[in-house]
């Protein structure tokens, strides 16, 4: 087995260098193929409008590699849909998307729903929340799946920087401690169950790029573990070698406090069980605490376990396709 995970880092991952932009748009031209650029966004009024704007210019205007920028907002109550629309994204409420079927909380869901509101046969995913951010993170895993025939699919990694707050060391940054969730949880989790899933450097990362063709047939957790899900099934349905990665540089974004990551990891967990063994366990929750004055108030939250089927057995989809 690691033999297997040292030659796949060996064959199938690269940097954003190893491809020009050149290079892309000709290989683009060559199979015809279209790329579309989704932003999942829930209040991200100071990041979205920004990101937008260097995908635009970038990638759109000065050289058309994208065809499409996408924001579905997931029910934001700042300014996140004026900032991307005036950047010049197209913005789609998550409600407004297969209206039939309530819409549930959770970043898979808005993925999944977005499959129907962009017509992309490459999809690329990027958060809302970068900071200082590079259209490398698009062209760089939008390029295996336009030059290599046999990938499908392609996870951004990078250095991921955590800035401290609070306390006398508030405002340093400690390199390479952004992905806790990653080190305490998916890692091991992955490590033991799907070893050779062990290379990827950031496997719950929220950047990363796939066929249309493989979106359409996965299964989508509808809340914080749909980077591992997704994973895990594109492992068992393409193979490791249809799998790839791209080193993009660093990324900044707003970081979680500890109790959100603890509800994150809970759902990353909740994720890996269904898929270890599917229909044989309750419905989980987390219990965290909160000091009141002088206790500690308990606080439970349910986790996210449910998923959405996948987008090509959903009749709108199909009826899309045909027209």
């Amino acid at each position: 087995m690691l033999e297997e995970v040292e030659r796949w880092l060996t064959e199938r991952s690269w940097s954003v260098a190893d491809r020009s932009l050149h290079r892309l748009l000709t290989a683009k031209r060559a199979t015809g193929q279209t790329v579309s650029v989704v932003l999942p966004a829930l209040n991200e009024e100071a990041t979205v409008g920004e990101i937008v704007s260097v995908i635009r210019h970038d990638l759109v205007l000065q050289v058309p590699l994208v065809d499409e920028v996408v924001v579905v907002d997931s029910g934001s109550t700042d300014r996140t849909a004026e900032e991307a629309a005036a950047a010049g994204a197209t913005v789609v409420h998550r409600d407004e998307i297969l209206p039939r079927l309530p819409a549930v909380p959770g970043k898979g869901e808005v993925l999944w729903r977005s499959l129907l509101v962009t017509r992309g046969d490459i999809v690329c995913f990027v958060d809302a929340d970068l900071r200082e951010f590079s259209s490398d993170f698009v062209s760089g895993i939008v390029g295996p799946l336009l030059t290599e025939p046999g990938v499908q699919l392609v996870k951004a990694m990078y250095d991921r920087p955590l800035t401290v707050s609070g306390g006398p060391a508030s405002g340093t940054v400690a390199a390479g401690q952004g992905g806790r969730v990653t080190e305490l949880m998916a890692r091991p989790l992955l490590n033991m169950h799907w070893p050779r899933l062990a290379g990827f450097v950031q496997p719950l990362g929220g950047e990363y790029a796939a066929r249309r063709t493989l979106l359409e047939q996965l299964p989508f957790p509808v809340g914080y573990g749909v980077e591992l899900g997704m994973l895990v099934d594109a492992l068992h349905l393409v193979g490791l070698d249809a799998l790839a990665q791209v080193d993009v540089g660093v990324r900044k974004h707003r970081h979680q406090d500890g109790q959100a990551l603890g509800r994150m990891a809970a759902a990353i967990y909740r994720t890996a069980q269904l898929r270890l063994a599917r229909g044989h366990m309750i419905r989980p929750s987390l219990t965290q605490f909160e000091r009141t004055g002088d206790n500690f108030e308990p606080r439970t939250y349910s986790v996210d376990t449910e998923e959405r089927p996948p987008m090509a057995e959903i009749a709108e989809y199909q009826a899309r396709r045909v027209a």
